[in-house]
């Protein structure tokens, strides 16, 4: 009689075992898919009901107006704090210690910021001279469209319009430029767009600086004009944003301006508006 109230004792531990089992598997696995998602979906819909709530809706004029109302509510930088603010936003993701510069793709050291052969150093991705705002605090310091580039190959940028054509720059990740157009490696085209676009709603010429607009030409010169208009859209839409640009607009976001690049977050924007 003693074994078989110890067999069914077993019996009965095995069972409850194997039922508390089922109930612990479900969550051990569910616990990281919710993570991911809500990671996922951090940058664009998490938003819309707070940061964008005032543009959800609208299109054409009315939504670059709302946008422009949003994102002019930020911190602004100095230049030489625009250093510190590069090596968080373009932090290599496989090395702490490393930025990703622009153009080129090359992970390099933080500390090789400046200005000679070998450094990284602020790239402007809205040409200094489309608006002649320099380095002012504004337009001049903001990281939403300063990035870390290799001295030589910024150097070949220069204040050149965007198009598609050119000769491969040397070093340069797969960059093209001719006279007066300059066209990125295909990874960052989107990228650049956005940054264009961003620049464009943020400054309408109400602070003191320039109204700056994207049009269809290259070879501005020193207009406050970018170009070129059609093959930047086109280029938002071959090259969507990725994790890096994601995690850059977040960083930027919570570490340094509070403001947001909206296209990075609604890429389909750039349609509603040109």
């Amino acid at each position: 009689m003693l074994a078989i109230r110890t067999r069914r004792r077993k019996a009965a531990a095995l069972a409850t075992a194997a039922v508390l089992a089922a109930v612990a598997a479900p969550s051990l696995t569910a616990a990281p898919a919710t993570a991911t998602t809500a990671s996922a979906a951090t940058t664009a819909s998490d938003y819309d009901s707070t940061y964008y709530k005032d543009a959800i809706g609208k299109t054409g004029d009315s939504l670059k107006s709302a946008l422009h109302t949003i994102i002019s509510d930020q911190t602004k930088l100095s230049y030489s704090a625009v250093w510190d603010a590069l090596k968080a936003t373009d932090e290599d993701p496989d090395n702490s210690g490393n930025v990703i510069l622009l153009y080129s793709g090359v992970s390099r050291s933080k500390s090789l910021n400046g200005g000679d052969t070998g450094d990284w150093n602020r790239e402007h991705v809205w040409a200094k001279s489309h608006g002649d705002f320099g380095t002012s605090t504004g337009p001049g310091t903001d990281i939403h469209h300063l990035r870390p580039s290799d001295v030589r190959v910024n150097s070949v940028r220069g204040n050149k319009d965007f198009d598609n054509g050119g000769s491969a720059v040397s070093e340069g990740g797969g960059s093209l430029t001719d006279s007066d157009s300059f066209e990125p490696r295909d990874a960052v085209k989107g990228d650049v767009a956005r940054m264009i676009f961003y620049m464009a709603v943020r400054y309408e010429g109400g602070d003191g600086f320039a109204d700056l607009e994207v049009n269809g030409q290259v070879d501005n010169g020193s207009n406050p004009y970018m170009g070129k208009l059609s093959v930047l859209k086109a280029w938002n839409d071959e090259d969507p944003p990725d994790a890096f640009e994601e995690r850059r607009n977040q960083v930027i976001y919570d570490e340094s301006q509070h403001n947001r690049n909206p296209f990075v977050d609604h890429p389909e924007w750039v349609e509603s508006i040109w």
